[in-house]
């Protein structure tokens, strides 16, 4: 009978039962609390609700279920007292609000070893990820011979915006220099946005502007537009006229990066670059 009475709870309970099961699970020991006599294994709900900033007694009703909806800042602090990961802070937003979070950015400088190797097996394929405000934080081979040797740069220079408004080459290189710059912005845009970066791309946007009367005619604009495929054709000074397949991905766990991936659109063009790519291989 009690085992059925706590099923029925947990399933009209989702929220209540989800903090349980957080809280349960965690040392108190690892958080500076005297462990002593405990009836049951994890935090006490008072000690939740102290690293969480709130009342013992409403983080109590949120997990029976009591007390109406939980603010957005409520869940914020609580998701930040139980330690919770980007996946599981969006699913307490989800059982709690119906709703993920507020997009909010993190910044990202590197990737594991293990993105690296993804993009590594895309020998003949241009590949590299961006962050949110596209700074490249990682790119293959084929990416450095093709598009753009980013090792060569700073890491600060390393940003497709700044590169696309700032590099002679790399304009030379666009066979239609005015549509992708269009393009490029009204994406960036959408994806800034997105992210919740407007404050971390305030200084980019700044420093492009006085660079670039035609980067501050398009931010002007305020158009936005969505990336998730297109055709790149491209005038490489050892290739000559060759055309890319783009297609975006996002990376699992990694909401503040994307995979950008270019495929060459013809099987001649997948030998030229292989073909370079083995020449320019030490």
């Amino acid at each position: 009978m009690t085992d059925r009475l706590v099923m029925s709870i947990d399933a009209s309970n989702a929220l209540g039962a989800f903090l349980r099961d957080r809280r349960v699970k965690l040392d108190p020991v690892a958080f500076g609390f005297k462990v002593g006599r405990r009836r049951t294994p994890g935090l006490r709900r008072e000690e939740v609700a102290q690293r969480s900033n709130i009342s013992p007694t409403w983080y109590t009703w949120l997990e029976q279920g009591r007390g109406g909806a939980p603010s957005a800042d409520v869940l914020d602090r609580i998701a930040t007292g139980l330690m919770l990961t980007e996946p599981e802070r969006e699913h307490l937003f989800i059982l709690g609000l119906g709703r993920p979070p507020e997009a909010r950015y993190r910044r990202a400088d590197e990737v594991t070893p293990r993105l690296q190797r993804v993009l590594d097996a895309m020998p003949n394929s241009p590949a590299i990820i961006k962050t949110a405000t596209w700074d490249v934080v990682a790119w293959n081979k084929a990416a450095a011979v093709v598009l753009t040797d980013y090792s060569k740069l700073a890491r600060e220079q390393r940003n497709i915006l700044r590169i696309m408004f700032s590099n002679a080459r790399v304009r030379a290189a666009q066979e239609d220099w005015r549509s992708v710059a269009r393009f490029v912005v009204a994406a960036f845009r959408a994806d800034a946005a997105r992210a919740g970066a407007g404050a971390e791309i305030a200084h980019l946007v700044d420093e492009l502007s006085r660079i670039s009367p035609e980067f501050e005619a398009l931010w002007r604009d305020n158009d936005v537009a969505g990336q998730s495929e297109g055709l790149k054709r491209i005038r490489h000074p050892e290739l000559g006229l060759i055309e890319l397949e783009f297609s975006n991905f996002a990376v699992d766990g990694r909401p503040e990066l994307g995979l950008l991936v270019y495929n060459p659109a013809s099987a001649e063009t997948a030998e030229r670059i292989k073909a370079l790519v083995a020449a320019s291989t030490p």
